[in-house]
């Protein structure tokens, strides 16, 4: 049986702040050698030069070194997933996954975390089958270790993959591959919607895609992927999040969708699947301080419209679709938690229905 998790949220104050992992690791909170994992956002543009994306993976490997007895090759193995871009109202902030020794038992569903790194993907595996074939791998390794059998009761899978840059480009054509796009920018589209596609291959949701299908097959999704992509790391880092009777402690995750930009009754959904019981027309008053965060995706419906009203993100030329439906969906689901400091990712092709939206919410029952 896994060890019972401890999940806090803290805010991220500048770039480089990790004050809030230190506080929680000095507090007692948790401790700095059982952190499994960090899913965070941070304040950059969100796109293949965003570097705010590796100053916080660099402030917060660090406290983790200075406060932990983990060597730095140990500490490099921590997936520390940082989704760029706080448009809006937006609030850059980290969710910290740990393990604990000191839990309440439960025969209850608690949340338990497996992660994995897969294998190096390499520049021409993105937005091919070779690269659903080894997320699906990882995914079930990462399975496995937080013990879970049965992929419904995986709830949430959040990963870090590789895109493509003009270096990893270069050297897939000096090895005599091509590679999927030349294009950067929708490399890390591509990127998140393989990525997708692998674990839901790995939980059973759809078969093996075809080649033709990556990206392009809109009916394919998972319901319970959150996908980032960036330059900081050449595997997939994979973070499994479920539950498991028996594991003990205070917390719970659920998952819903959103079928569209404004569906926030599927954030509420999401909600009630952790455990949080609420009145037909909940409140965010409702929640108290039982929810710890909510995590979800979002894309512009291709259709360029959203419940038979069109709007302009897919054809405005001065502000990026990607950063105008994460302020979009950010604002819907900061009106349901109250909280701005919510995990909202861009890119979201297999992941939730097409202009829609995955949502995982994480309950703290007490």
């Amino acid at each position: 049986m896994p060890e019972p998790i401890e999940v806090r949220k803290v805010a991220i104050e500048s770039v480089t702040d990790a004050s809030g992992l230190a506080q929680l690791i000095d507090d007692g909170v948790i401790e700095a050698d059982r952190v499994l994992a960090v899913i965070g956002k941070t304040e950059g543009n969100g796109g293949v030069n965003d570097y705010t994306r590796i100053l916080a993976d660099r402030a917060f490997r660090e406290v983790l070194m200075a406060r932990g007895t983990r060597s730095a090759e140990e500490v490099a193995q921590v997936p520390l997933v940082w989704s760029g871009g706080t448009d809006g109202v937006l609030s850059p902030h980290a969710t910290i996954f740990a393990t604990t020794a000191d839990a309440l038992p439960s025969d209850e569903p608690r949340v338990s975390v497996g992660v994995a790194m897969s294998d190096v993907i390499l520049p021409e595996d993105i937005g091919r089958p070779a690269m659903v074939e080894k997320v699906a791998a990882g995914v079930r390794e990462a399975m496995k270790l937080a013990g879970i059998d049965d992929p419904a009761d995986v709830h949430y899978v959040q990963t870090k993959t590789p895109l493509l840059t003009l270096a990893t480009i270069t050297d897939a054509k000096s090895r005599g591959h091509d590679v999927v796009t030349e294009d950067t920018g929708p490399s890390m589209d591509i990127s998140n919607s393989t990525t997708a596609l692998g674990i839901a291959v790995a939980l059973g949701e759809i078969e093996m895609p075809a080649a033709d299908q990556i990206h392009r097959d809109l009916s394919l999704y998972s319901s319970v992927a959150s996908c980032s992509s960036g330059v900081e790391l050449d595997r997939a880092q994979i973070v499994v999040v479920g539950n498991v009777r028996g594991i003990g402690g205070r917390y719970r995750v659920g998952h819903s969708v959103m079928k569209d930009a404004i569906d926030a009754d599927g954030i509420w959904a999401a909600i009630r699947s952790s455990g949080i019981d609420l009145p037909d027309r909940p409140h965010p008053s409702d929640l108290g301080d039982r929810l710890v965060n909510v995590f979800m995706k979002c894309e512009a419906d291709p259709s360029g419209r959203v419940r038979g009203r069109r709007n302009i993100m897919l054809d405005d030329s001065d502000v990026h679709w990607h950063r105008q439906i994460k302020a979009t969906v950010g604002g819907v689901a900061a009106s349901v938690t109250g909280d701005p400091a919510v995990f909202v990712s861009v890119a979201a092709v297999h992941q939730g229905p097409s202009g829609g939206a995955p949502v995982a919410a994480i309950a703290d029952l007490g």
